[in-house]
């Protein structure tokens, strides 16, 4: 199994910067793409962003796109969630996943960090 491990976290006031880290260890046959979610609580998890393993290609939901940005260093299996300018409504714990091919989908998931957001 793969194990993500998700750390960062913490409180900050609107218009600060986080700095998410995802942790992939273990063992799985291959990494497609890895993404950040959120949640708040009563509602449905929501897409952040994502990057492919092969070639690094990003996407970001319309809601963040120009404020966080993600990165990674493959070789130590792991992907970073810039958060900039952030706002009260980002207040969420994210959760890091790992989708293994195409179309598997996300199977493997994080425990969650809490980013809390005052104004």
């Amino acid at each position: 199994q793969v194990q993500l491990v998700e750390s960062g976290g913490g409180s900050v006031q609107a218009g600060g910067s986080l700095r998410l880290s995802c942790a992939a260890s273990g063992r799985t046959f291959s990494f497609y793409d890895m993404g950040w979610f959120r949640q708040t609580p009563g509602k449905e998890r929501e897409f952040v962003g994502s990057i492919r393993w092969s070639g690094g290609t990003t996407f970001y939901a319309d809601s963040v796109k120009g404020r966080f940005t993600i990165s990674s260093d493959f070789a130590k299996n792991t992907i970073f969630l810039h958060m900039n300018s952030l706002k009260p409504e980002d207040t969420a714990v994210y959760y890091c996943a790992l989708a293994s091919s195409a179309g598997s989908g996300y199977k493997f998931w994080g425990q969650g960090t809490q980013v809390t957001v005052s104004s």
